[in-house]
Protein backbone atom coordinates (compact mmCIF):
# COMPACT_ATOMS: atom_id res chain seq x y z
CA UNK A 1 0.00 0.00 0.00
CA UNK A 2 1.21 3.48 -0.71
CA UNK A 3 2.41 5.82 1.45
CA UNK A 4 -0.56 8.63 0.41
CA UNK A 5 -3.30 5.57 0.63
CA UNK A 6 -1.97 4.52 4.32
CA UNK A 7 -2.22 8.15 5.52
CA UNK A 8 -5.25 8.91 3.82
CA UNK A 9 -6.57 6.08 5.68
CA UNK A 10 -5.29 6.96 8.97
CA UNK A 11 -7.00 10.16 8.67
CA UNK A 12 -10.12 8.71 7.66
CA UNK A 13 -10.43 6.85 10.81
CA UNK A 14 -9.61 9.01 12.67
CA UNK A 15 -12.32 11.72 11.27
CA UNK A 16 -15.00 9.12 11.19
CA UNK A 17 -14.61 8.07 15.38
CA UNK A 18 -15.07 12.32 15.91
CA UNK A 19 -18.02 12.43 13.44
CA UNK A 20 -19.26 9.38 15.34
CA UNK A 21 -19.36 11.06 18.43
CA UNK A 22 -21.43 14.05 16.85
CA UNK A 23 -23.41 11.50 15.18
CA UNK A 24 -24.41 9.86 18.70
CA UNK A 25 -25.21 13.35 20.26
CA UNK A 26 -26.83 14.24 16.97
CA UNK A 27 -29.30 11.69 17.27
CA UNK A 28 -29.98 12.17 21.70
CA UNK A 29 -30.96 15.69 20.56
CA UNK A 30 -32.98 15.26 17.31
CA UNK A 31 -35.07 13.03 19.56
CA UNK A 32 -35.82 14.47 22.65
CA UNK A 33 -35.69 18.21 21.17
CA UNK A 34 -37.98 18.26 17.59
CA UNK A 35 -40.60 20.75 16.76
CA UNK A 36 -40.63 20.92 13.62
CA UNK A 37 -39.10 18.41 10.77
CA UNK A 38 -40.07 18.75 7.52
CA UNK A 39 -40.92 15.69 5.48
CA UNK A 40 -38.05 15.52 2.39
CA UNK A 41 -35.90 13.36 0.44
CA UNK A 42 -33.27 15.55 1.49
CA UNK A 43 -33.11 14.21 5.52
CA UNK A 44 -31.57 11.13 4.43
CA UNK A 45 -30.60 11.22 0.81
CA UNK A 46 -27.69 13.55 0.90
CA UNK A 47 -26.09 11.84 4.07
CA UNK A 48 -26.71 8.01 2.69
CA UNK A 49 -25.04 9.16 -1.03
CA UNK A 50 -22.20 10.66 1.80
CA UNK A 51 -22.08 6.92 3.14
CA UNK A 52 -21.35 5.62 -0.04
CA UNK A 53 -18.59 7.84 -0.94
CA UNK A 54 -16.96 7.12 2.19
CA UNK A 55 -17.09 3.47 1.33
CA UNK A 56 -15.66 4.10 -2.18
CA UNK A 57 -12.92 5.85 -0.65
CA UNK A 58 -12.37 3.08 1.77
CA UNK A 59 -12.21 0.78 -1.33
CA UNK A 60 -9.92 3.01 -3.21
CA UNK A 61 -7.55 3.14 -0.37
CA UNK A 62 -7.15 -0.70 -1.16
CA UNK A 63 -6.65 0.62 -5.29
CA UNK A 64 -10.30 0.39 -6.17
CA UNK A 65 -11.08 2.65 -8.89
CA UNK A 66 -7.75 4.88 -9.03
CA UNK A 67 -5.25 5.32 -11.68
CA UNK A 68 -2.63 3.22 -13.05
CA UNK A 69 0.66 3.50 -10.90
CA UNK A 70 2.37 5.54 -13.58
CA UNK A 71 0.03 8.45 -13.14
CA UNK A 72 -0.11 7.99 -9.57
CA UNK A 73 3.33 8.73 -9.67
CA UNK A 74 3.48 11.05 -12.13
CA UNK A 75 0.74 12.97 -10.20
CA UNK A 76 2.00 13.22 -6.64
CA UNK A 77 1.90 16.73 -5.80
CA UNK A 78 -1.35 16.88 -6.65
CA UNK A 79 -2.37 13.45 -4.62
CA UNK A 80 -0.49 15.35 -1.80
CA UNK A 81 -2.54 18.51 -2.10
CA UNK A 82 -5.53 15.78 -2.24
CA UNK A 83 -4.84 14.70 1.34
CA UNK A 84 -4.03 18.04 2.96
CA UNK A 85 -6.96 19.41 1.78
CA UNK A 86 -9.11 16.24 3.04
CA UNK A 87 -7.50 16.57 6.06
CA UNK A 88 -8.34 20.16 6.75
CA UNK A 89 -11.67 19.85 5.47
CA UNK A 90 -12.66 16.71 7.52
CA UNK A 91 -11.67 18.36 10.45
CA UNK A 92 -13.12 21.75 9.59
CA UNK A 93 -16.58 19.67 9.52
CA UNK A 94 -15.83 18.30 13.07
CA UNK A 95 -15.22 21.48 14.48
CA UNK A 96 -18.28 23.41 12.47
CA UNK A 97 -20.72 20.71 13.73
CA UNK A 98 -19.29 21.17 17.51
CA UNK A 99 -19.33 24.79 17.25
CA UNK A 100 -23.25 24.22 16.69
CA UNK A 101 -23.16 22.87 20.45
CA UNK A 102 -27.12 22.03 21.33
CA UNK A 103 -28.36 23.32 18.03
CA UNK A 104 -26.77 20.35 16.18
CA UNK A 105 -29.22 18.05 14.70
CA UNK A 106 -28.42 15.57 11.77
CA UNK A 107 -31.68 16.14 10.16
CA UNK A 108 -32.94 19.23 8.95
CA UNK A 109 -35.29 20.17 12.33
CA UNK A 110 -35.98 23.18 14.40
CA UNK A 111 -35.41 22.18 18.03
CA UNK A 112 -36.60 23.17 21.40
CA UNK A 113 -34.73 26.75 22.55
CA UNK A 114 -32.85 26.70 18.89
CA UNK A 115 -30.73 29.47 18.75
CA UNK A 116 -29.21 30.91 15.65
CA UNK A 117 -25.64 30.55 15.32
CA UNK A 118 -24.06 33.15 13.71
CA UNK A 119 -20.56 33.18 15.20
CA UNK A 120 -17.54 31.31 14.39
CA UNK A 121 -16.72 30.01 11.29
CA UNK A 122 -20.90 30.30 11.09
CA UNK A 123 -19.81 34.09 10.57
CA UNK A 124 -18.85 33.52 6.95
CA UNK A 125 -20.65 30.58 5.74
CA UNK A 126 -23.91 29.46 6.70
CA UNK A 127 -23.52 25.39 5.59
CA UNK A 128 -19.61 24.96 6.75
CA UNK A 129 -20.33 20.93 7.20
CA UNK A 130 -21.61 20.77 3.99
CA UNK A 131 -19.52 22.68 2.44
CA UNK A 132 -16.33 21.00 4.50
CA UNK A 133 -17.73 17.01 3.48
CA UNK A 134 -17.74 18.00 -0.03
CA UNK A 135 -14.60 19.75 -0.14
CA UNK A 136 -13.20 16.92 2.00
CA UNK A 137 -14.57 13.78 -0.16
CA UNK A 138 -13.02 16.04 -3.32
CA UNK A 139 -9.79 15.71 -1.42
CA UNK A 140 -9.93 12.30 -0.83
CA UNK A 141 -10.67 11.43 -4.14
CA UNK A 142 -7.93 13.66 -5.71
CA UNK A 143 -5.57 12.19 -3.15
CA UNK A 144 -6.58 8.27 -4.64
CA UNK A 145 -6.89 9.61 -8.22
CA UNK A 146 -9.91 8.02 -7.81
CA UNK A 147 -12.17 7.90 -11.02
CA UNK A 148 -15.14 7.28 -9.15
CA UNK A 149 -15.33 9.56 -6.17
CA UNK A 150 -14.71 12.64 -7.91
CA UNK A 151 -17.88 12.06 -10.13
CA UNK A 152 -19.76 11.15 -7.19
CA UNK A 153 -18.51 14.20 -5.17
CA UNK A 154 -19.09 16.25 -8.26
CA UNK A 155 -22.19 14.98 -9.96
CA UNK A 156 -24.71 13.79 -6.95
CA UNK A 157 -23.07 14.70 -3.84
CA UNK A 158 -22.71 18.63 -4.68
CA UNK A 159 -26.10 19.22 -5.86
CA UNK A 160 -28.23 16.92 -2.99
CA UNK A 161 -25.62 18.95 -0.38
CA UNK A 162 -26.79 22.44 -2.07
CA UNK A 163 -30.76 21.60 -1.95
CA UNK A 164 -30.16 20.09 1.61
CA UNK A 165 -29.19 23.69 2.75
CA UNK A 166 -31.80 25.53 0.63
CA UNK A 167 -34.37 23.15 2.35
CA UNK A 168 -32.68 24.01 5.70
CA UNK A 169 -32.55 27.87 4.96
CA UNK A 170 -36.28 27.77 3.71
CA UNK A 171 -37.04 26.32 7.70
CA UNK A 172 -34.45 28.66 9.35
CA UNK A 173 -36.06 31.53 7.28
CA UNK A 174 -39.68 30.85 8.37
CA UNK A 175 -38.27 29.85 12.01
CA UNK A 176 -36.61 32.92 12.70
CA UNK A 177 -37.62 35.73 9.80
CA UNK A 178 -35.60 38.70 9.34
CA UNK A 179 -32.81 37.35 12.06
CA UNK A 180 -32.10 35.01 9.04
CA UNK A 181 -32.54 37.41 6.96
CA UNK A 182 -29.74 39.37 8.08
CA UNK A 183 -28.14 36.82 8.45
CA UNK A 184 -28.33 35.57 4.94
CA UNK A 185 -26.84 38.99 3.61
CA UNK A 186 -23.75 39.27 6.20
CA UNK A 187 -22.26 35.63 5.05
CA UNK A 188 -21.94 33.15 2.11
CA UNK A 189 -24.06 30.08 1.44
CA UNK A 190 -21.14 27.48 0.68
CA UNK A 191 -17.80 30.04 0.45
CA UNK A 192 -17.72 33.70 2.68
CA UNK A 193 -19.22 36.55 1.02
CA UNK A 194 -20.95 34.16 -2.12
CA UNK A 195 -24.71 33.08 -2.04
Amino acid sequence: MEIINLLLGMALISSMGANMQGAKKGLRTSVAKVVHKPSTYLQRTPTTVSALIFLLIAAGIFGLGSAGNAVLQKLLYLRVAGLIMFSFFAWLQVFSYKSLKENYAPEIVILKNHNLVTGGIYKFIRHPQYMSQILSDLGAGLALMNFIVIPAVLLIELPLFWLRGKKEEELMLKHFGDGYAEYKKRSGFFSPFIG
